[in-house]
């Protein structure tokens, strides 16, 4: 089904257009009608699968149909678990609204910048607000804040929000907001304590359930390239040049593996950089942006990219380091292959990696062919374990001593 079927605005037509926005995803052909129809949604869809834009381009198209007049007043309202995440919805009501001639105002409200800024945005009136829960609360408590002329209330990865005490914070955000709204919800999975959540906003939504044709990672070109830790770099160098991957995501162990490597791809003449938890949060929005807009061809990343990153055109994911879980494993090459695209995912192991590479690969449910790149060829040989030491007792004595003890006195 193209976009052309949902006969939108020729205006978001346009945007469309210009980010190559052609064939809807599974999730855009079944929730974008409900959501012009004004039904709650409750929908289940994987991340990558499309979901913002079916809530974003139906909200657009409403808001074109009745465009408010005066001092802007919140109409919307997001929600969303990462402040990346955030900033990526802001966006896209950015994007699809280009063409407007009234463009909707739009403000993200995230920790990590000023709140003294966030608030003044608001006072100054706009008609879309995205932020994360802990954030808005914030807001909220300063009495600064117009909830009561809402219209769209929507949860975006709901059931990550669950980790970071959401349950809680929900029920003060929805003391501030009006009875008569459309609310959207969207969760990869709806758990129990979901479900809760659920019938507290809504009374009779809509349920939508994508159930993909095959798993995304399925859709991934999967390798395995066995290398010695030393040439990992010169590698990852001479796959870029062969392949002329335009976005490459590398996840690295830790903050300073990520700028340390970050900076000698630099000096090779890659537009290259570091991206994790270290960054201010000014940095982090304009090195995402830099990546989304290929300013930037690698970002080497710590795990704070493997969730809530949206970010189509990734190339390739490398696993230049192995991440700590299996369940990681999965997030992290699930950034690339995103909206029906497919994408390349490479895992570098050394002889230090196979024994944990092998308990990805048995959890993950896969069995990948072990692969050598001719000039990087896997040398030396395994280590051998060593076994531990025998523990040395302390010299206080252990309970086993004193019960020996106890016994014996007893028995004289």
């Amino acid at each position: 089904m193209t976009f052309n079927t949902f006969k939108l605005n020729t205006k978001i037509q346009l945007a469309l257009q210009k980010n190559d926005f052609v064939q809807a995803t599974p999730i855009q052909e079944k929730v974008i009608p409900l959501v012009l129809k004004q039904n709650d949604v409750m929908a289940r869809a994987q991340t990558g699968s499309g979901k913002t834009a079916s809530f974003v381009l139906p909200i657009l198209e409403l808001w074109l149909q009745n465009i408010p007049e005066g001092k802007p007043k919140i109409k919307t309202l997001v929600l969303t678990p990462t402040r990346e995440l955030t900033l990526q919805v802001a966006k896209a009501f950015e994007s699809f609204s280009e063409f407007f001639d009234k463009k909707p105002i739009v403000v993200s409200i995230i920790g990590g910048e000023s709140i003294g800024d966030q608030l003044f945005n608001i006072q100054q009136g706009c008609d879309v607000v995205v932020a994360t829960a802990g954030r808005l609360l914030d807001v909220i408590s300063k009495k600064q804040m117009n909830l009561s002329k809402l219209e769209f209330f929507v949860l975006d990865e709901a059931d990550k929000m669950l980790d970071l005490g959401f349950a809680e914070e929900l029920e003060l955000i929805l003391q501030e907001l009006p009875l008569k709204r459309q609310n959207l919800m969207f969760s990869a999975t709806y758990p129990p304590k979901m479900l809760d959540i659920a019938a507290k906003i809504t009374k009779d939504p809509v349920e939508v359930t994508i159930e993909q044709e095959e798993p995304t990672v399925q859709k991934i070109n999967q390798r395995v390239i066995e290398v010695n830790h030393k040439n990992r770099g010169p590698l990852l160098r001479d796959l870029i040049k062969t392949h002329k991957w335009e976005l490459v995501l590398v996840f690295m162990a830790n903050k300073r593996a990520a700028d340390n490597i970050a900076e000698k791809f630099r000096k090779h003449g890659y537009e290259a950089e570091s991206f994790h938890g270290n960054l201010e949060q000014e940095e982090r929005v304009y090195t995402l942006e830099d990546f989304r807009d290929k300013k930037i061809n690698i970002l080497f990343a710590t795990d704070i990219a493997a969730r809530g990153l949206d970010i189509d055109d990734i190339s390739c994911v490398v696993n230049f380091d192995l991440p700590r879980s299996p369940e990681d494993y999965i997030h992290r090459i699930g950034r690339t292959a995103r909206a029906g695209k497919t994408g390349d995912a490479i895992t570098f192991v050394g002889h230090e990696d196979t024994a944990h590479f092998e308990l990805i690969e048995k959890r993950c449910d896969i069995n990948l062919e072990k692969e050598q790149i001719e000039g990087f060829e896997l040398e030396g040989d395994a280590p051998k374990e060593k076994k531990g030491k025998a523990p040395v007792k302390g010299k206080s004595k252990s309970k086993k001593d004193k019960l020996r003890e106890a016994v014996t006195k007893q028995g004289k």
